[in-house]
């Protein structure tokens, strides 16, 4: 879900301010949506120009936006060649999909773009032309080995939208330790991956925001605050990105078994895990099952924690934690 644009923004915030002079912040454009990053440096090396090249090549080799990307060729059946990037996504991917029952789908891509949320123009939808799409939706409609991918079907293509974005914060976070930084933030599009202290010597604060319709400013509108150090932090949710047509909201969360948008109470999903591109993929996951699902398959995967926000009956904002994120968060009044 999410490309997610910014988009997806999913909604977060980070607080940062009277930062001390070893720490190095800036941001900029990438992938569709903004970023941000927070470092400290001693010697104060601004590596932004470095981390935009890194973003660029990423950018090359995973983005369904990109005419001439290697995941492109694969999708448009001009290339079977993989590269390690892929390779990456490919095997998380797999994981994910099977732990969650395949409710995680990477070739969910074509009922993306037919209902208008992804990288090609909405098609006019019906029953019919949601089960001819369906069958070719499926992860084990191709299998990868040696870099090389096979399609059991040429219309099968894959849609990283839902992890690659928490996957490049990764990339970055990972190129700041091979320079020695041990404190940092690294946020991209509202996923982020956190190292050590800021820069008043505590644990990053990073804000959650209030799930509703079109709440498009980060950190405007909070309905939480988390505490996280040496952890990564990605949220997911249906406010942002949907459209409505004839009184029906549709939302970019696509059940890759049914075909269709989800329906149930399931606001938004912030998942924190070790790295980056595990919240990513299990934010979407979670989104797609739905709250009591979810709640329970968290509960059970190790180095998961989640905190959801969900509507009751009479339209009221609750909220579900598992018990770990209980001790991190604060709500917002």
């Amino acid at each position: 879900m999410k490309r997610l644009l910014l988009l997806l923004t999913i909604g977060l915030f980070t607080f940062s301010c009277n930062q001390k002079p070893s720490y190095i912040s800036f941001g900029g454009f990438t992938q569709g949506t903004t970023y941000s990053i927070s470092y400290e440096s001693q010697e104060m090396i601004n590596y932004q120009s470095e981390i935009e090249y890194l973003l660029a090549k990423f950018d090359t080799s995973l983005s369904t936006y990109n005419p001439h990307s290697v995941i492109t060729k694969i999708n448009f059946n001009e290339s079977n060649k993989t590269d390690h990037y892929i390779n990456v996504v490919l095997t998380k991917s797999k994981e994910v999909y099977e732990l969650t029952n395949g409710a995680f789908d990477i070739t969910v891509g074509p009922l993306v773009n037919a209902w208008g949320f992804g990288f090609k123009n909405k098609e006019e939808i019906t029953n019919a032309k949601v089960d001819s799409i369906l069958e070719f939706v499926g992860f084990d409609l191709f299998s990868f080995e040696n870099s090389v991918i096979l399609k059991k079907d040429p219309r099968v293509m894959l849609d990283v939208n839902a992890i690659a974005q928490g996957y490049s914060v990764d990339v970055v976070a990972n190129f700041l330790e091979t320079k020695g930084v041990t404190n940092y933030l690294v946020e991209i599009g509202g996923e982020l991956k956190t190292k050590g202290l800021n820069s008043k010597s505590k644990e990053w604060k990073i804000g959650i925001d209030k799930p509703f319709d079109n709440n498009n400013i980060p950190g405007e509108n909070l309905q939480a605050i988390v505490k996280l150090s040496n952890k990564s932090l990605a949220t997911s949710g249906n406010y942002r990105k949907f459209y409505e047509r004839d009184g029906i909201k549709y939302s970019h969360t696509i059940n890759p078994k049914t075909g269709y948008p989800v329906t149930h109470s399931l606001l938004s999903a912030t998942v924190i895990a070790n790295d980056c591109i595990t919240a990513d993929a299990y934010a979407t996951a979670f989104m797609v099952i739905g709250l009591d699902d979810a709640f329970k398959l968290a509960e059970k995967l190790c180095d998961i924690e989640a905190y959801f926000i969900y509507s009751d009956e009479n339209g009221a904002y609750q909220e579900k934690l598992t018990p770990a994120m209980q001790e991190i968060i604060k709500k917002v009044k």
